[in-house]
C-alpha cells in the first residue's frame, strides 16, 4: 500500500470517529467518565465542625483540635438521633471516642506555630457507635432506588458521560444515614449509554423495566441541577429539582448560590444533602410509590398448561428455596408470608433474617425455583434468580386474579 493511500485510509477513519460524536474516543478514555461511589454502609458522618485551638506548638494545637472535633461530633450525632439538644448528650472520655471514630475528614485547615483553625468532619464506626447512640444494626430503608444525577450547564445536560461536580458530590455522599436506598452509578461500562439525560425524558416503560432490572433497582429517582455562571470564575447560581418515576414527577426544588468557581463543590455537597432530605420527606409521606407499569407481569399460563404443571408437584418431594423479599416492616412481612402460604405447592414458610428492609425467608415448595418464580410473577410480583436465591419485589395483583388466602 502506498504512503498516500495509507494517509487517505487514516483520514477516513478519523472522519468516521468524528461522525460517531466521540463515542468511541470516550470509550478509549474511561478515566474521564463518572466517579465510583464510596462505600459508606459501615459509617456515620458528622460534618461542618469548626475548631480554633491554641497550644505551645503546631502539633499540640492540631491534636487538641481533633479531640474537640470528636467530642462535638458525637454530641451532634446523638442530638440528631434523639431529636434533642446537644447539651443533653453524654460526655464520653477521649479514649472511648478514639475507639468509636473511624476517621477524620479535613475540609479546610490552617496551621500556625501555636494555633490550629480547621473545618472538620468525623466518621464514626456504625457498629461500635450504634450502642452508645441507642441503636444498632441497619436502619430500615426504602426499596432500591436507581439515582440518576443530571447536570445542565451551558445548555448541555450530562449524567456520567463526563466527570462533573454534581455526580462527584453524589458519589462522595455517605448514604448510611439516609432512609433512601440509593443505587448509584459510576460511569463505567454501559452506564453512559443506558442512564443519561436523554433517558430521563423517555416515558417508554419497556426500556425502563430493562434498566432497573439490570441495576437491581425497583424505582427511579432523578436529581437535576441547572448551573448558571455570571462570568468565568465568578458567582454561580444553581436550581435543584428532585424528580421521581419514569414520568419525572417533581417532588420539590430549591436554589443555591456559590460565590465563585472554587465554591461550586461546596454548593453541590449542600445540594446533595438537601435533595436527600427532599427524597426522605417524600418517602415518609408515601409519595415514592412504585409505578405499577414498572412491574413485569407475565400472563398466566393456559388452563391446560396449569394442569400439566400441577401434576408433577403432587409427586415431587418438597424443596427448600431461599427468598430475599422486600417487606420494609413487620406488617409487610406478615402480608407476604400469608400470600406465600397460599401458593400452590408451598408447604411451609419460615423467616431466616432481615436486612435493610429485605427479609430472608425459607419456603418448602414442591417444585423448583423456576416453578415458584412463575407462580409469583403470575401474582404481579417481580422475581429474579440470583445464584439460586429468588429476589422478590411484591407488586400489585394481576387484574381479575382473586387474592391469595392466608
Amino acid at each position: 500500500m502506498s504512503r498516500r493511500r495509507r494517509l487517505l485510509t487514516a483520514t477516513s477513519c478519523l472522519i468516521a470517529l468524528a461522525a460517531l460524536g466521540g463515542t468511541v474516543l470516550a470509550q478509549m478514555e474511561p478515566g474521564e467518565r463518572g466517579i465510583a461511589p464510596i462505600d459508606s454502609s459501615g459509617t456515620l458522618e458528622v460534618t461542618g465542625i469548626h475548631v480554633d485551638v491554641g497550644a505551645k506548638d503546631a502539633a499540640s494545637a492540631r491534636f487538641a483540635g481533633w479531640r474537640i472535633a470528636q467530642r462535638e461530633g458525637f454530641k451532634a450525632l446523638w442530638a440528631k438521633q434523639h431529636n434533642r439538644p446537644a447539651s443533653e448528650a453524654p460526655n464520653l472520655s477521649d479514649s472511648t471516642l478514639d475507639g468509636l471514630v473511624s476517621s477524620i475528614i479535613i475540609d479546610r485547615e490552617s496551621i500556625g506555630p501555636n494555633r490550629y483553625i480547621a473545618d472538620l468532619g468525623i466518621l464514626f464506626d456504625r457498629a461500635r457507635a450504634g450502642e452508645m447512640l441507642g441503636f444498632a444494626g441497619e436502619i430500615r430503608r426504602s426499596a432500591p432506588m436507581l439515582l440518576i444525577p443530571i447536570m445542565i450547564s451551558g445548555g448541555t445536560a450530562t449524567s456520567v458521560e463526563t466527570r462533573n461536580p454534581w455526580q462527584r458530590a453524589w458519589a462522595q455522599f455517605r448514604t448510611s444515614q439516609s432512609p433512601v436506598d440509593y443505587v448509584r452509578i459510576s460511569g463505567s461500562g454501559v452506564d453512559p449509554l443506558l442512564v443519561n439525560a436523554a433517558q430521563t425524558r423517555r416515558p417508554g416503560r419497556g426500556w425502563w423495566r430493562n434498566i432497573i432490572d439490570l441495576y437491581g433497582a425497583a424505582d427511579i429517582l432523578v436529581a437535576e441541577v441547572s448551573l448558571k455562571r455570571l462570568y468565568p470564575g465568578g458567582p454561580a447560581y444553581a436550581r435543584f429539582v428532585a424528580r421521581h418515576g419514569p414520568d419525572g414527577e417533581i417532588l420539590g426544588g430549591f436554589d443555591l448560590k456559590a460565590k465563585d468557581s472554587a465554591d461550586i463543590a461546596r454548593m453541590m455537597d449542600e445540594g446533595v444533602r438537601r435533595m436527600d432530605e427532599l427524597f426522605a420527606r417524600a418517602l415518609a409521606a408515601g409519595e415514592l410509590t412504585r409505578d405499577p407499569s414498572l412491574i413485569i407481569v407475565e400472563p398466566p399460563p393456559p388452563v391446560e398448561d396449569e394442569l400439566e404443571a400441577v401434576r408433577p408437584l403432587a409427586v415431587a418431594p418438597p424443596k427448600s428455596i431461599q427468598l430475599q423479599i422486600l417487606t420494609r416492616d413487620d406488617a409487610g412481612l406478615a402480608n407476604v408470608t400469608a400470600v406465600l402460604r397460599g401458593v400452590a405447592g408451598v408447604e411451609g414458610v419460615g423467616a431466616v433474617g432481615a436486612q435493610s428492609g429485605w427479609s430472608i425467608l425459607r419456603v418448602n415448595f414442591r417444585g423448583d425455583n423456576s416453578a415458584l418464580a412463575a407462580q409469583l410473577r403470575a401474582r404481579g410480583w417481580s422475581v429474579s434468580d440470583v445464584g439460586g436465591t429468588l429476589r422478590v419485589v411484591p407488586g400489585l395483583p394481576v387484574p381479575g386474579q382473586p387474592p391469595a388466602n392466608p
